[in-house]
C-alpha cells in the first residue's frame, strides 16, 4: 500500500457535483493498493498514520499526533499511485489492484482506521470520478510505502 499523507486546515470530495465528504484540521489521505497488500499493511500503515507526529506543538514543532489534535481523516483511493513510467510517456497502472481485491482491502482499511483513530472518517467513492479540494498546511505533504516499513 501506498498512502500519501496531506496536513490540511481543510478538504473535500465532489462526486457528480456533490459534497460526499469534508473535514476541518487533519489529513487528506490518498491510498493506492496492490496485489502483494494484506492485512498486516492495513494495520501497520493504519497505525503509522494516526501516531505520525506532523502537527505543531506550542512551540510550533511538529510534534503531536492527528490524536493529539483530534483532527479529522479524509480518505480516498487512488489507484494512480502504483503508476510505471519507466517506459515511454503513457504511465502503466499494471501494479494497481482490480476492483474485485482493491475495494475489500480499502473497506478494511477504513473500519481498521476508524478503529484506530477512534472516530468515524470521512471518505470518497472507490473507482469514482472525484473532485478533491484541500488546504494541504505547512505545506506537509508525506509519502509511505507499507513495502518499505523494515
Amino acid at each position: 500500500m501506498i498512502v500519501v499523507i496531506q496536513r490540511v486546515s481543510e478538504s473535500s470530495v465532489k462526486i457528480d457535483g456533490k459534497v460526499k465528504g469534508k473535514i476541518g484540521k487533519g489529513l487528506l489521505l490518498l491510498l493506492g493498493i496492490e496485489d502483494a497488500d494484506q492485512q498486516e499493511d492495513i494495520e501497520w500503515l493504519s497505525k503509522k498514520i494516526v501516531n505520525l507526529r506532523i502537527f505543531p506543538d506550542e512551540n510550533e514543532v511538529m510534534n503531536r499526533s492527528i490524536l493529539d489534535i483530534g483532527g479529522e481523516i479524509l480518505l480516498i483511493s487512488q489507484f494512480t499511485l502504483h503508476a510505471s513510467t519507466k517506459k515511454g510517456n503513457r504511465p502503466s497502472y499494471i501494479k494497481a489492484s482490480k476492483p474485485d481485491f482493491a475495494v475489500p482491502m480499502y473497506e478494511k482499511f477504513i473500519e481498521t482506521l476508524q478503529k484506530d483513530l477512534e472516530k468515524p472518517i470521512e471518505t470518497g467513492v472507490f473507482g469514482a470520478d472525484m473532485k478533491v479540494a484541500l488546504v494541504n498546511d505547512g505545506p506537509v505533504t508525506i509519502i509511505i510505502d507499507s513495502k518499505n516499513k523494515v
